[in-house]
C-alpha cells in the first residue's frame, strides 16, 4: 500500500473517530440522566457492543495506520507530526483503559450512577476529546502540507 493511501486511510479514520466520539460524548453521555434507573443496565448493555464496533474499532485502526505512517508517509509530512499525533492518540488510549472503561464496566454491572456519569463526562472531555481534536488538527495540517507539496510539484 502506498504512502498516500496509508495517510488517506489514517486521515479518514481519525476524522471519522472524532465525529463518532463527539456524538457519543456530547449527545449520548449527556442524555444518560434521562434514562430510568430500571432501564439503564439494559440500555448500557445494548449500546456497548455497538460503541465498540462503530467507534472503538475504527479508532484502533486509525492508530494502527498512524503508526504505519512512521515508515510510510508522504514526503511533505514530517515525522514529528506523526509522533505528535501518536502522542495525542496515546493519551486517549491510556485514559480509555484506565479511567473510562472501568467507569463503563461499573455502569454496566451496577446501573445508573449520576456521580459516575459526571466523572465519565468530565474525564472524557479533558482526556479524550481535547487530545483527539488536537490529533485531527495535526492531520489537517499534514494534509495541507501534502497538498501544498503536490501543488508546488505541478506548478
Amino acid at each position: 500500500m502506498g504512502q498516500r493511501w496509508i495517510f488517506l486511510i489514517a486521515f479518514a479514520l481519525v476524522f471519522y473517530g472524532n465525529g463518532a466520539a463527539f456524538v457519543e460524548s456530547f449527545v449520548n453521555y449527556s442524555s444518560w440522566h434521562l434514562i430510568g434507573a430500571d432501564e439503564f443496565i439494559a440500555y448500557h448493555q445494548f449500546i456497548s457492543p455497538r460503541v465498540i464496533t462503530f467507534l472503538v474499532a475504527p479508532a484502533l485502526l486509525g492508530t494502527a495506520f498512524t503508526i504505519l505512517m512512521l515508515w510510510a508517509r508522504p514526503v511533505a509530512i514530517p515525522a514529528w507530526a506523526v509522533w505528535a499525533a501518536l502522542a495525542a492518540q496515546g493519551i486517549v488510549w491510556v485514559s480509555t483503559a484506565t479511567i473510562q472503561v472501568p467507569i463503563q464496566l461499573q455502569l454496566s454491572e451496577h446501573g445508573l450512577s449520576l456521580e459516575l456519569v459526571e466523572r465519565l463526562i468530565q474525564t472524557n472531555f479533558w482526556l479524550r476529546r481535547i487530545p483527539y481534536a488536537i490529533c485531527a488538527g495535526l492531520f489537517l495540517w499534514m494534509a495541507a502540507q501534502a497538498i501544498g507539496a503536490a501543488e508546488r510539484r505541478s506548478a
